[in-house]
């Protein structure tokens, strides 16, 4: 039985390259969306299994609303996996860069090449739209003249398309990180090394000093953290963050004396870290549930 994956954006998106990273030679049914939002609501609606985010990316930043969108939908971070996203300029055979008047694409996108689209003319458009290769299959179906669109060589490959200039994000060394999310999972300890926890704190002077000191003295490493406004709360922020521990059984201990030191706290996920972009046993596992 074939897993129903949701992503945002169609075929040969970099979502879809993420899938492919997670689930090699794996049977997987694309649940194709136009927004992050959507993707999160097919695996409520019970249409995915499951769902692939773009979470962060090392030149646009995080990508603040899906962290919002795991945390109120009550999803958890099983896996995560990351690309290398190279950057292309495509248009139809017949054109060249200097016929184009438009260049559309994602909006992180955009904002990756944002130092190569500053060599283009004002009277140039750039034109934000719904995902990288929905904008460059649109040129190709439509047979759009002066229009070009940004998007990954696989796209230009996928939907015929002339590629005008290679590699043109800001960052040679550009990097986004992909989340699969969906219900709550069984855990295996032994296969999991890395939590994303989310927590709010008073007013108390230090008291997230304390928080970042209680994680240190566990020897739980903090990989990254990320403060986000509290919706209808004026200058009330959440925290997001990204820790790696060795030992399971003492995170969960840490857990507990955590929900004491802070407001509010709710584990986002637990899961195996994947700086290598292997696919993890926790991921075959769940492959092999269904």
């Amino acid at each position: 039985m074939s897993l129903k994956i949701a992503i945002q954006g169609i075929e040969s998106s970099f979502h879809d390259m993420a899938v492919k990273k997670l689930f090699p030679n794996k049977k997987v049914e694309l649940i194709m969306c136009n927004s992050f939002e959507k993707v999160t609501q097919a695996i409520n609606d019970f249409n995915a299994d499951y769902g692939v985010l773009a979470l962060e990316n090392t030149t646009a930043g995080s990508i603040l609303p899906n962290y919002n969108l795991i945390d109120a939908n009550n999803l958890e971070i099983i896996d995560e996996v990351f690309l290398n996203i190279q950057m292309y300029i495509m248009a139809l055979e017949s054109e060249t860069i200097h016929d184009i008047l438009e260049i559309h694409s994602h909006p992180v996108a955009l904002l990756q090449c944002k130092n190569y689209l500053q060599k283009f003319p004002p009277h140039f458009k750039i034109i934000e739209g719904s995902d990288t290769a929905s904008e460059a299959k649109k040129i190709k179906e439509q047979n759009l003249k002066g229009v070009a669109a940004i998007a990954g060589k696989q796209v230009a490959e996928k939907y015929g398309l002339k590629i005008l200039d290679s590699r043109i994000q800001n960052n040679k060394e550009n990097q986004t990180r992909f989340v699969l999310v969906g219900n709550k999972v069984k855990i295996r300890p032994n296969q999991v090394d890395k939590a994303t926890i989310k927590f709010k704190l008073d007013h108390r002077v230090g008291s997230l000093s304390n928080v970042l000191q209680l994680f240190s003295t566990f020897d739980i490493s903090l990989t990254k953290i990320q403060s986000l406004p509290i919706i209808g709360e004026p200058w009330q922020y959440a925290f997001f963050v990204d820790v790696v521990f060795k030992d399971y059984k003492l995170f969960q201990e840490v857990i507990k004396v955590l929900k004491n030191a802070v407001k509010e706290m709710k584990v986002i996920g637990v899961y195996k870290q994947n700086m290598e972009n292997t696919p993890s046993q926790l991921i075959n596992n769940l492959v092999n549930e269904k």
